[in-house]
């Protein structure tokens, strides 16, 4: 029997934090941190204390290019200014989000990890289902032509 998490963040807050870097979509160290109730450093210690349970395809350190492509989405003209940043960030994949349970083990962090890999979950769902719709498009369209070309 397992019991009901008093932490619910919305699911629009959570999506707003997921961004497409590197071809993935991540989440990244301070967003993961204020979510989890824990400081950033603190965060990054456990993810460094443990780096191999972290492999590169579950994190990775945004470059300073990465760095500034992302703040320049946020409207930052101005680049003496690093939003709080004093290294690039972690980005973490929804493996390395799920991993990261397995190094922060407050009832908050596990409770919002979860909320978060489900969250991934039904993305990834919904991309399925679209992918399916638009194969099932081409079909009607594609048998469409061709009864076209048959009453013509």
């Amino acid at each position: 029997m397992t019991k009901k998490s008093k932490v619910q963040i919305p699911d629009e807050v959570l999506e707003r934090r997921i961004h497409f870097i590197r071809g993935h979509k991540v989440m990244l160290d301070r967003d993961l941190a204020e979510l989890y109730g824990v400081e950033v450093k603190q965060l990054k210690r456990q993810v460094k204390r443990n780096a191999s349970r972290f492999p590169d395809d579950f994190m990775f350190e945004l470059s300073k290019a990465e760095l500034e492509e992302w703040r320049s989405q946020f409207g930052t003209s101005n680049p003496s200014i690093k939003q709080g940043l004093r290294y690039a960030p972690y980005a973490f994949t929804e493996n390395g989000v799920a991993q990261l349970s397995s190094v922060l083990n407050s009832e908050r962090a596990i409770a919002v990890n979860i909320q978060i890999i489900r969250l991934f979950t039904r993305m990834r769902e919904m991309l399925l289902t679209h992918k399916d719709l638009i194969l099932e498009l081409e079909k009607l369209r594609n048998s469409s032509k061709e009864h076209a070309g048959k009453i013509q």
